[in-house]
């Protein structure tokens, strides 16, 4: 018999990389330093929360008899073991796995395209959708009566897993296959916040005309693909089953039991993601190359102007060749910064990117993303032309805002049609 979800909770996900029986010296050791924050959020959290996927009760009768395919990751657990394998123990006719980014087991780069395979435990066809094609295709669904998405998200729009979800459930809808949701909390689910993207600035880290935090969770997410027409040549599902939460409102913290990817390895790190993910479309580094990603800012050219310094360097699996490579960047710590200010804010963080520009000594540099082999990327990750000329002629943080308002306010009206919860 498994532990309750919460009594996970409370552990912090870096001990809980699907029930390993001995975490890496790395893991624990950024655990312990997040173990307080950990705490300290899901000591907030109702009692009795269970996730979809962990109310077997309300689906797994209707899946025997069926063959089933799972669109899965690391995070989708029932209790603290892998939804696959748990299925299977109970019945359930698993035939075939589609794994997004990061792959299956979930030890692929951010960003590296991953091959189809077999997987070593169970023996199920593993078919990539970050490699050569995003969506199953008609042969990959065959047979298949019930498609399952259980994947844990984090409420971002450049989280990519949501264009997994889109893709999935067109490939659901084009070739006529049953569709369910096992639902899960939106760590951010009480934010609501950012401009709303402009499609001219659509790309792979934005696909869909909402805010930076959208504050739904996957099972309303999907719900709002399906409503508002994002699914192609006017395709539509007849009908989603959602296997709700039980016991969840949005304004409830969630400390995820399993690090959603591999550079959101502590509760730090998602908190802090929508609002230092931005930096992503800048020169500094964001703490890719280190054991703490998302939570420390900097550059070289910073010298003298901070005196909190730290070195990027190559680690297989997080970032192979982070920006700024073995060299001393200083800027920023955020790993001990109080996230219960952004949850009161109800906003995200742009004063740090308005902070480190103005101490940036090569300004015209500041938005360079030549690093990364894409051009504009500041205007994919927030979605807006604006941004990148706001910051540069000093406009204040608050009149920045009020040109995201009227975006946000018609949203907010949207959103409520597709809410399952408070």
């Amino acid at each position: 018999m498994t532990k309750p979800l919460l009594s996970y909770l409370s552990m912090g996900f870096l001990t809980l990389v699907l029930g390993c029986s001995s975490c890496s010296k790395e893991a624990s050791t950024t655990a312990t330093t997040t173990s307080s924050q950990s705490s300290s959020n899901s000591a907030k959290a109702k009692p009795g929360l269970i996730t979809g996927a962990d109310q077997t009760q309300k689906y797994v009768p209707y899946l025997r008899g069926k063959k089933v395919g799972m669109v899965v990751n690391p995070t989708s657990i029932i209790g603290d073991k892998p939804s696959v394998d748990s299925l299977l123990a109970l019945g359930v006719q698993v035939v075939k796995v589609f794994g997004p980014e990061h792959g299956f087991r979930g030890n692929a780069s951010n960003g590296t395209h991953v091959g189809d395979e077999v997987d070593e435990k169970t023996g199920i066809p593993i078919i990539s959708l970050y490699g050569k094609k995003k969506k199953p295709s008609k042969e990959d669904l065959a047979g298949i009566d019930v498609l399952i998405y259980d994947i844990q998200d984090v409420g971002v729009r450049f989280y990519t897993n949501i264009n997994t979800l889109r893709d999935v459930m067109e490939a659901a809808a084009e070739h006529k296959v049953e569709f369910m949701v096992l639902d899960r909390p939106n760590p951010h689910g009480y934010l609501i916040d950012g401009p709303i993207l402009d499609m001219k600035h659509k790309s792979g880290i934005g696909q869909f005309p909402i805010p930076i935090a959208h504050g739904v969770t996957v099972g309303e997410f999907a719900q709002m693909i399906n409503g508002e027409g994002w699914l192609a040549n006017g395709l539509k599902l007849d009908k989603i089953n959602i296997i709700k939460l039980a016991n969840y409102h949005h304004d409830m913290p969630y400390v995820l039991p399993v690090k959603p990817s591999p550079n959101l390895n502590t509760a730090q790190s998602v908190m802090l993601y929508p609002s230092t993910c931005l930096f992503e479309g800048t020169i500094l580094n964001h703490g890719r190359g280190t054991q703490y990603p998302f939570t420390v800012l900097g550059a070289p050219a910073l010298q003298g102007k901070y005196a909190f310094s730290y070195t990027p360097v190559s680690i297989p699996g997080m970032s192979e060749s982070p920006l700024h490579m073995n060299e001393l960047c200083y800027g920023l710590d955020l790993r001990n910064y109080d996230v219960e200010q952004l949850r009161r804010k109800r906003q995200i963080n742009i004063s740090w990117l308005l902070e480190l520009y103005n101490a940036y000594p090569q300004k015209e540099k500041f938005f360079d993303s030549s690093y990364s082999k894409q051009m504009g990327v500041i205007e994919k990750l927030v979605g807006v032309t604006e941004f990148r000329k706001q910051v540069q002629e000093g406009w204040s943080e608050e009149r920045i805002r009020e040109t995201w308002q009227p975006g946000l306010a018609a949203y907010k009206e949207m959103r409520k049609k597709y809410l399952l919860y408070p």
